[in-house]
C-alpha cells in the first residue's frame, strides 16, 4: 500500500452555537454523568452505538444539515446548556483536597500505570488492573486531588474478540485512529508535536505526548508511531500485554523513564511517583538519573530521595505473575541508559534481585519496585498478608506481619457503574449528596427508606435490559459465525427477562475457575431447565491470546450448552469491555465470584452489582474475605485454603450448588402476595446500605492520599531542604550504620514476674552494648504477646523502650511496662532497629532489625 506523500488533519465544520459540544466530548467527565451521555447519544443513537460510543467520532461524521438543524432545536439546545454549566460548577467547585490541604497551582502526584480504563472507545485497557486505574483518576478528579496519569496510547489496543462455530476464541487487532478519540496531541509553540525521547539499542526513540481530560485530572499517554522512528520501534506501543519480552521490556521503559520524561517536558516538576504494578518501575531509574546528574547527588543520595517520593501498588498475589527479564536483556536495553545517566548498570541489577549480589538471577521488576520507594501496599487485607508472606525473604529479621507492605482495599468508582435508573433512584431517596460522597455510611443508610416495590422495579428494568442487549449480540454473533436464518431469529428469543439472572464476566485466566459451575453437568443442567424456578447465566470475558487453557474453558462452556441443549439459558458474550461489563453489573441478580484462595488480589467487578442491586456469590478471596456477611450475600466455602486444587474443586462446586439450590433460588423465587420478594429484596437493601459506602475509589483515593501521597510528599521536602544536605546526611549515616551495627549487642533482658497477673503492667528491661554507635542511632522495642504451642508470640504487641540509663562502657539501660490483658502463657522479646529522623515513614530502618537471642523454653516461669 503506498504512503502518504503529506500529511494533514482534516476537521469538522462547525456552528458557533454547538461550539460547547467539544469542549464537552474531550472532558471525560461525560463518561459518569448520564445526562451528558443521553446528550451525544441524541445526536444520533445508531452513530453513538457504531462508534463505541465516541462523541469525538460522532462529532466528526455527523452530517452539517443535521448540525444545523440542531440549532434550532430549542430542546437540544437547553440540554446542551444544561451538560455545559454542570462541567463548568464541577470544574469551579471547591473540593474535599482543597478544604482539608489547600488548593495546589499544578499537579503534585503522578499516578503510573501500563493501562487505563476510562471509558470503551478509549481502548486502552484489558482488564481489572486498568478499570481500577480509570477509576481512580476519577475519584482523583472529584475529591481534587491534584494528579496526573501517565500511560501509553496504543496503536492498536488490547484484541477483539471472537468465537468461531466450535467456541475457540480468535482475536483481532482494529487499528485505533487517535484523531477522532477523546484525546488531544501535546504540541509546541510551533504546532509541532511534543516529543520526549529515550534511546535503546544504539536507536533512539521518539515519543509523542497524548492529553485526555478526566473532569479536574489530566491523563497523558505516549506513543512510538512517530515518522521518525524506524519501524520496529514504531510498533513498540502497538498492542497491549503483546509481543514477547523484548517488547515488554521496551514498553516498559517507554511507561518508566520516557513517561517520567514526559512530565518534566510538559513542565510538571512532579515530586511523588505512584507505581501501580511494577511495570512502571523503571521511573525511578529516570528519578534516580535526574537527582544524580542534575542535582549532583551521589547514587546512594539520591536512591535515598528517590525512595522518599515513589509509591508502588502490587496487584500480583503469585510470583509467576510479576515481570521477570534475564540479566543480558536488561543489560542490553538499559545500556545506553546507563551511558547516558553515567549509573553503572551493576548498581541498578541489584535492585532488582532476590538476592543482589547473585548474578545470574533474573531481574524482577517488583523487587525494583520495593527497593526505590517507601511506601508498598496490596489491594485487599488478605492481598497484603499474601504480599508479605511471598516478599519476606527480603526482610529475613521481620515477622511476617510487620513486612512493609500494607493495604489499601480496591473500590470502584460508583458513578460510572451505576445504572442512569438507579441513579435517579438514590437520588430521590438518598439526596444528591450520595454522588458527591459516595464513601459516607451516614448517606448510604437511606437505602433503607427506598419502598421495596420501587427498588425491585428499577432493578427489573435493568434485567430487562440487559436481556435485550444479550439478544443483540446473541444474533449478530451468530450472524458473524455464518449461522442460518433460523440460528439467528433463535438467539433473539434467548433468556428469560423474569428469570433468576447469574452474571459471571473476567479475564479467563485458569486460577478464576470459569468453569467450576460444570464440575457437575448433570446438576447444572437441572438447576438451569427447571421451568417453575428459572435460572440463566451470561458469561463473558477474553483469555490471553497466548493462554490455550483459558481459550479451553471459554469453548468448554459453549459446548455445554449446545450439547445440553441450554443455548436458551446460557449465552456467552464476546468481546467483553466496559460496555458489555456495564449491561452486566447493572442488571444480573448474582455476580458469581470463584477464584482459587489466594490468587484474586482484589476484584472489583463484584463492587460494581452493589449500588445497582445485585447481590455477589463468591469466593472469600480478595475484597469479598472483607465485605462478605451472611445478610449480605453468599459465600462459597468458608475461606479454605487446600493443597490439592482437585479436591478443593469438588468441595468448592458442590457449596456453590448448594448455595443456589438451597438458599439462592429459593429465595429469589418467594414472592408475598403482591409479587414482590421481600426478603430478596431486603438483602439488596442491606448489602447497598452496608457495604456500598466501603468499595468505592473515593473512599480509596482519599486512604491514597492520606497514608501515602501527602507522607511522601512531606519526606521529599525533608530531603530536598538545602541543595539535598539533609539526603546526604541520611545517605551518610546509612552508610556508617551498616559499617558498625555488628558493634550491637542486646546484652540481656528481664522481666519482674513476681505476682503476674490479668491487669497487671509488668516492668521490662534491656541492656544494650552500642558498641560504635549513639543512643540517638538506635530504636528499642518489646514485642510481646500470648504464645502458640512452639513458643512462638502470637497476636503481637510492640512497645517501644526509653533509655533510663548509660554508663561510661556504651552500655545502655531501657526499660517499659506492657499491659497483660489475658492468662496464659506469655513472652515478649527485646529488638533494635537503627533510627534516623530522615528515613521516611517513623524513621526506622527494619531492614538492620536486630533480635535479643531467645530463651530457652525451659526457663519458662
Amino acid at each position: 500500500m503506498p504512503k502518504a506523500f503529506d500529511i494533514f488533519r482534516v476537521k469538522a465544520t462547525f456552528p458557533e452555537e454547538l461550539s460547547a459540544l467539544h469542549e464537552l466530548a474531550h472532558n471525560l467527565r461525560w463518561s459518569w454523568r448520564h445526562d451528558t451521555i443521553e446528550l451525544f447519544r441524541r445526536l444520533d443513537p445508531d452513530l453513538w452505538e457504531s462508534t463505541n460510543h465516541n462523541p469525538v467520532r460522532i462529532l466528526g461524521m455527523i452530517e452539517q444539515k443535521t448540525l444545523e438543524q440542531l440549532v434550532d432545536d430549542d430542546a437540544f439546545m437547553a440540554h446542551l446548556y444544561r451538560a455545559y454549566e454542570d462541567l463548568q460548577e464541577y470544574l469551579a467547585e471547591s473540593t474535599w483536597y482543597e478544604s482539608n490541604y489547600g488548593a495546589t497551582k499544578s499537579p503534585l502526584y503522578a499516578y503510573f500505570s501500563m493501562e487505563f480504563g476510562l471509558t470503551e472507545c478509549l481502548p486502552v485497557y484489558s482488564g481489572g488492573l486498568g478499570i481500577l486505574a480509570g477509576d481512580h483518576l476519577k475519584s482523583a478528579s472529584d475529591l481534587g486531588i491534584p494528579l496526573v496519569g501517565i500511560g501509553l496510547l496504543y496503536q492498536q489496543g488490547y484484541f477483539q474478540q471472537y468465537l468461531n462455530s466450535d467456541g475457540w476464541q480468535q482475536e483481532t487487532y482494529p487499528f485505533n485512529d487517535f484523531y477522532n478519540l477523546p484525546i488531544k496531541l501535546e504540541v509546541n509553540p510551533d504546532g509541532s508535536p511534543l516529543t520526549v525521547s529515550v534511546t535503546m539499542v544504539g536507536r533512539v526513540v521518539h515519543c509523542r505526548i497524548w492529553r485526555a481530560v478526566v473532569g479536574r485530572v489530566k491523563l497523558y499517554l505516549l506513543d512510538t508511531n512517530d515518522p521518525r522512528n524506524s519501524p520496529d520501534d514504531r510498533h513498540i506501543t502497538n498492542q497491549l500485554y503483546g509481543g514477547d519480552a523484548e517488547t515488554r521490556i521496551k514498553q516498559e521503559i517507554v511507561l518508566g523513564i520516557a513517561g517520567k520524561r514526559a512530565l518534566r517536558a510538559l513542565g510538571l516538576n512532579i515530586h511523588v511517583c505512584h507505581m501501580n504494578e511494577g511495570h512502571a518501575a523503571f521511573m525511578a531509574l529516570e528519578r534516580l538519573n535526574l537527582r544524580i546528574n542534575e542535582d549532583k547527588l551521589d547514587f546512594d543520595s539520591a536512591l535515598q530521595v528517590v525512595r522518599s517520593g515513589t509509591i508502588f501498588t502490587t496487584h500480583t498475589p503469585v510470583p509467576a505473575g510479576i515481570d521477570n527479564f534475564p540479566a543480558d536483556l536488561i543489560e542490553t536495553y538499559l545500556k545506553d541508559f546507563c551511558s547516558e545517566s553515567k549509573i553503572a548498570i551493576e548498581k541498578i541489577l541489584p535492585l532488582g534481585r532476590s538476592e543482589p549480589e547473585h548474578q545470574h538471577q533474573p531481574f524482577n521488576m517488583a523487587l525494583l519496585a520495593l527497593r526505590t520507594t517507601s511506601y508498598a501496599n496490596g489491594v485487599s487485607e488478605l492481598h497484603g498478608a499474601v504480599s508479605r508472606e511471598m516478599w519476606q525473604a527480603i526482610w529475613p529479621q521481620i515477622p511476617i506481619e510487620e513486612v512493609p507492605i500494607k493495604h489499601i482495599t480496591n473500590g470502584i468508582h460508583t458513578q460510572s457503574w451505576v445504572s442512569g435508573e438507579m441513579a435517579a433512584l438514590l437520588t430521590r431517596y438518598l439526596g444528591p449528596d450520595w454522588m458527591l460522597k459516595p464513601g459516607d455510611q451516614s448517606i448510604w443508610r437511606r437505602v433503607e427508606k427506598i419502598p421495596e416495590v420501587e427498588l425491585w422495579r428499577v432493578h427489573e428494568r435493568r434485567r430487562e435490559t440487559l436481556v435485550s442487549f444479550a439478544r443483540s449480540r446473541a444474533a449478530e454473533q451468530s450472524r458473524r459465525r455464518g449461522g442460518s436464518q433460523r440460528e439467528i431469529n433463535a438467539a433473539t428469543e434467548i433468556l428469560n427477562p423474569e428469570a433468576l439472572t447469574i452474571g459471571f464476566a473476567r479475564r479467563f485466566a485458569t486460577y478464576k475457575r470459569a468453569t467450576l459451575l460444570l464440575r457437575d453437568p448433570a446438576r447444572l443442567k437441572k438447576l438451569l431447565s427447571d421451568n417453575e424456578k428459572p435460572v440463566q447465566i451470561i458469561i463473558a470475558g477474553k483469555a490471553h491470546p497466548r493462554d490455550n487453557a483459558g481459550k479451553e474453558l471459554i469453548r468448554q462452556w459453549l459446548h455445554f450448552a449446545s450439547r445440553e441443549g441450554l443455548e436458551r439459558q446460557v449465552i456467552f458474550l464476546e468481546n467483553y469491555d466496559m460496555n458489555v461489563a456495564r449491561y452486566l453489573v447493572e442488571g444480573v441478580d448474582i455476580w458469581l465470584n470463584n477464584p482459587r484462595r489466594p490468587m484474586e488480589a482484589s476484584g472489583t467487578s463484584g463492587m460494581k452489582v452493589i449500588a445497582n442491586g445485585g447481590l455477589n456469590l463468591s469466593v472469600l478471596d480478595g475484597w469479598w474475605a472483607e465485605g462478605y456477611h451472611p445478610d449480605l450475600g453468599w459465600s462459597i466455602g468458608n475461606g479454605e485454603e487446600y493443597s490439592d486444587s482437585n479436591y478443593q474443586d469438588d468441595v468448592e462446586s458442590t457449596s456453590l450448588y448448594n448455595s443456589l439450590e438451597h438458599d439462592i433460588i429459593p429465595l429469589f423465587y418467594r414472592r408475598s402476595s403482591d409479587g414482590l420478594p421481600r426478603e430478596w429484596v431486603k438483602r439488596m437493601k442491606r448489602s447497598m446500605s452496608s457495604i456500598g459506602a466501603i468499595f468505592n475509589t473515593n473512599r480509596m483515593v482519599k486512604e491514597y492520599a492520606e497514608h501515602y501521597y501527602l507522607p511522601s510528599e512531606k519526606s521529599w521536602k525533608h530531603l530536598s531542604t538545602n541543595s539535598y544536605s539533609q539526603a546526604s546526611e541520611l545517605a551518610k549515616w546509612l552508610k556508617d550504620i551498616k559499617n558498625s551495627w555488628d558493634s550491637l549487642e542486646i546484652v540481656s533482658a528481664s522481666i519482674e514476674k513476681k505476682g503476674v497477673r490479668v491487669g497487671k503492667q509488668p516492668e521490662i528491661t534491656a541492656i544494650i552494648n552500642r558498641g560504635k554507635l549513639t543512643t540517638n542511632d538506635i530504636w528499642v522495642e518489646v514485642y510481646s504477646g500470648p504464645l502458640d504451642a512452639d513458643y512462638n508470640i502470637t497476636r503481637p504487641q510492640v512497645t517501644r523502650m526509653t533509655l533510663v540509663n548509660q554508663n561510661a562502657n556504651g552500655e545502655s539501660v531501657y526499660s517499659c511496662t506492657v499491659p497483660l490483658v489475658h492468662s496464659g502463657l506469655f513472652g515478649y522479646s527485646v529488638r533494635v532497629m537503627p533510627w534516623h529522623q530522615y528515613m521516611p515513614g517513623d524513621g526506622k530502618l527494619i531492614e538492620m532489625m536486630k533480635w535479643i537471642a531467645p530463651a530457652s523454653p525451659a526457663k519458662t516461669g
